[in-house]
């Protein structure tokens, strides 16, 4: 972005605030549909987009799987409406052209995962040749994982707003960005075998921890296909481990790094272990719905504060070297 036109860009307290409300929001979304989901509550209404032909079913305050599924829907309506207003505020007011074409794919992700929810109930009955899963199942498989894309393009715009990334001139270190995006790149990956895991019903199919095997074997006895994406998943947070403990490391090492930054290093650190000791506890419960929808947020939270961080070690690429305004609006 040219010098003269990085000049012309001013804060804007009020959508800064608006696009944190949203960045907040989703994980609520995500809570509810990792709940949907870790009691089986998928389909608890045959139909969409209404539920039981309402907006206000009857008995949903009453039936925890009703109460899931409908919370979910209105949830994510709610969402939808966020993301609308974001995507016409930016386009209205926001002088950078990257930033509202952000807001664009926003509006664009969350429409697309509307169509995807909705089309996993109608579609719930197809069965597909050679798959244990009907067609309808499949798509909660892409819609977990466009659902992450989601969070991150909501904290990019979010972060974009800030006057802490319109001030900063200092940047951060080359091994703080090279170590960011390995993370995140990590990250997703690791999300993608989750979520396979996840709605493969392979959350069990290694029953025991650490050991692979009850007689103590560190590598299963036999190879399935759950039996291989959950050993991936174990594997990759080994990974995950060391990667994510090195980059925090950076971040807090380098000279530029502020305070907010710095904190977020040692939040990554503090939701890693987190992390790991809820994907215990869903295999010491064997797969309890609540330890199950924590280890889903945490992972999300995990991925959202990875990205944040690489994505504010990444600002003068995105921005360029000069600072920008620090003048603010509405």
């Amino acid at each position: 972005m040219p010098a003269s036109a990085q000049r012309s860009v001013v804060h804007k307290p009020a959508l800064a605030i608006f696009a944190g409300v949203g960045s907040a929001w989703v994980f609520v979304l995500v809570t509810l549909g990792a709940f949907t989901t870790s009691i089986g509550a998928g389909m608890a209404f045959p139909d969409w987009p209404l539920s039981n032909g309402s907006v206000n079913p009857t008995g949903w305050l009453q039936d925890i799987s009703m109460f899931a599924e409908h919370s979910h829907r209105l949830t994510g309506a709610i969402m939808g409406f966020i993301t609308i207003g974001l995507a016409v505020w930016l386009w209205r007011r926001e002088e950078r052209a990257w930033l509202r074409q952000l807001g664009y794919w926003a509006l664009g992700i969350v429409i697309l995962q509307g169509i995807i929810g909705g089309q996993r109930v109608t579609l719930d009955r197809i069965e597909v040749p050679g798959f244990h899963m009907t067609l309808g199942q499949m798509l909660r498989i892409p819609h977990g994982i466009l659902a992450q894309v989601y969070v991150c393009v909501l904290i990019a715009i979010a972060l974009a707003l800030t006057r802490a990334w319109i001030e900063r001139p200092a940047p951060l270190g080359r091994r703080v960005r090279r170590l960011g995006v390995i993370c995140t790149a990590l990250m997703v990956v690791q999300l993608v075998i989750a979520a396979t895991m996840r709605h493969n019903g392979a959350g069990l199919a290694i029953p025991t921890f650490p050991h692979s095997t009850a007689t103590g074997g560190w590598l299963p006895e036999h190879w399935t296909f759950p039996i291989t994406i959950h050993f991936a998943h174990r594997v990759m947070a080994l990974v995950l481990l060391v990667a994510l403990g090195l980059f925090a490391s950076a971040v807090r090492r380098d000279p530029a790094a502020t305070l907010p930054l710095r904190a977020g290093a040692s939040a990554l650190i503090t939701l890693l272990v987190l992390q790991i000791l809820l994907g215990v506890m869903v295999i010491l419960t064997r797969r309890g719905p609540e330890m199950t929808t924590a280890h889903v947020v945490v992972g999300a939270l995990t991925l959202a504060v990875t990205f944040a961080l690489t994505w504010a070690a990444h600002r003068d690429a995105i921005e360029g070297p000069a600072p920008l305004a620090t003048r603010s609006r509405a």
